[in-house]
């Protein structure tokens, strides 16, 4: 590899084109580099691959509703029939009209202090929804600052790649683990794991000077990219078929993938 290509690879402009962050005259220079060089076309094929396999284990739903319409418009005003065979006085009628205009008011004071009561229940609604969606902005932006530092673990030059497949007990069984003794860092990606009875389960194991160190128990149901204990000069990685809930020890006949760390 020439001191060009080298140089180019190192300065960070691969990643920055595949997260659109790049200058128009930085993006025409990476895609002609991509498109001149073999080496630089295979790292940003490799770039992808990673970067699709944190975007598929963190992948986030939309929200399921947005704000409704509010503040729909009330016609509900009081009508009263008054219905009289009587012939009052003439004196009398300007009280009755008095009352009449009176009750009218009253009803339209009615009328609006229930309006009020409704606008005031339904803009706190409104608050508490607002409030829902900064709280889900936080917890998307914070998700995707997870990504990202995945992203980084993934394509950094200290992270180790190791494919386990499962032996003739489940032979469908496949996990990726990442490992960065630098960082001291470990994640693993479930690609598939075989159906086991409600009452078993499968359980990682990390070899240490004889002694087997359980690093948590695997779940089709979470198959997603997700952290795991760094474990200090491991030998090798062990998973086994355990009762619900994990062991203490491991079970090492029903061991159904390993894999050597040294």
């Amino acid at each position: 590899m020439n001191e060009k290509i080298y140089n180019f690879l190192n300065s960070g402009l691969l990643e920055k084109y595949l997260l659109g962050e790049t200058t128009s005259a930085e993006t025409e220079m990476v895609e002609s580099y991509i498109s001149k060089y073999p080496e630089v076309q295979n790292s940003y094929n490799t770039l992808q691959y990673n970067l699709e396999i944190v975007a598929k284990s963190n992948a986030v739903e939309a929200p399921k509703s947005i704000l409704n319409n509010i503040l729909d418009e009330l016609d509900e005003s009081p009508v009263l029939n008054l219905n009289t065979s009587y012939k009052y006085k003439k004196w009398y009628k300007f009280a009755v009209a008095a009352s009449v205009a009176a009750l009218i008011f009253a009803g339209t004071a009615y009328s609006f202090y229930t309006q009020n009561q409704k606008l005031s229940t339904e803009n706190q609604v409104v608050v508490d929804e607002i409030f829902d969606l900064r709280s889900d902005i936080e917890m998307n932006n914070k998700k995707l600052d997870n990504i990202m530092q995945q992203f980084k673990e993934l394509n950094d030059p200290n992270t180790y790649k190791y494919i386990m497949q499962g032996n003739n007990r489940a032979k469908n069984l496949k996990t990726v683990a990442y490992i960065n003794p630098k960082e001291k860092t470990s994640m693993i990606d479930v690609v598939s794991l075989p159906q086991l009875p409600e009452e078993q389960c499968y359980q990682i194991w990390a070899e240490l000077q004889g002694k087997m160190v359980s690093l948590g128990i695997l779940s089709e149901t979470d198959r997603q990219l997700k952290a795991i204990p760094y474990t200090e000069n491991a030998l090798a990685l062990n998973i086994t078929i355990e009762p619900k809930g994990g062991n203490s020890t491991a079970s090492l006949d029903h061991t159904v993938a390993e894999i050597d760390l040294q």
